[in-house]
């Protein structure tokens, strides 16, 4: 396993010094900030990864103030209040990327949010208290209690919200292979226990955010296939 001053020369070097390396960085949402987030907009930001997961995530872009106005800014009371039969017309509105079984996820979705509300106070403070050392555990989560939230959507989910989370991308994964840290599926149970020790040991190294170290992983080395 490198030190992660030796991953982050090489990627400073890649990119053109120090300076232009930590340009490219963008850190995750600070505690306070998380606290403060709205369930509505965990809900919207996971509904996105959703429709973007194979599909061109540009159209996707381009269509989402219609996605916020088809479904109520995406209010987590009012789309557990929608029955069937106007979630199936919806799904059907040109507006949208008519697709009914991911629109079925949203009120799934919704309904995890209002659980993890009743058992913790607020999805803010889910998330806030979540801990950086077993973000796998709160991948497994999603997956679990969520829908279509498995494979990288729910780590794009949580990237895009804010919480600090790192990305198991094609650079990512090929790192991991090139050093032999990892040999067998990249979401077995033992290469994702490897990979978040991994990432735990180079946060107390450099101090970084799990998304930091993830970004400069992915420019030391590969195609830097980085999704900010």
């Amino acid at each position: 396993m490198e030190k992660f001053e030796t991953i982050y020369s090489r990627a400073a070097k890649r990119k053109g010094g120090d300076n232009k390396l930590r340009i490219l960085l963008h850190k995750p949402k600070s505690r306070d900030q998380l606290l403060d987030i709205d369930d509505s907009r965990v809900l919207a930001e996971v509904t996105k990864k959703i429709f973007q997961s194979g599909f061109v995530w540009r159209v996707v872009r381009q269509k989402w103030p219609n996605f916020e106005e088809v479904f109520w800014q995406f209010n987590v009371e009012k789309i557990l209040m929608m029955p069937e039969e106007m979630m199936e017309k919806k799904a059907a509105d040109p507006a949208i990327i008519r697709n009914l079984n991911k629109v079925r996820t949203i009120r799934v979705n919704a309904q995890m949010l209002q659980d993890i509300n009743h058992e913790y106070s607020s999805v803010g403070q889910w998330l806030a208290n979540w801990p950086e050392d077993d973000i796998v555990g709160l991948w497994q989560y999603l997956k679990k209690h969520g829908a279509r939230l498995g494979g990288n959507t729910g780590p794009y989910s949580l990237r895009a919200i804010g919480k600090d989370t790192f990305i198991l991308s094609r650079d990512i994964e090929a790192y991991f292979r090139a050093y032999k840290l990892i040999d067998g599926g990249l979401t077995s149970k033992r290469s994702l226990l490897v990979i978040q020790n991994c990432f735990n040991t180079w946060r107390n190294e450099s101090g970084l955010s799990l998304q930091e170290i993830s970004m400069i992983i992915a420019y030391s080395s590969g195609d830097n296939f980085v999704t900010l």
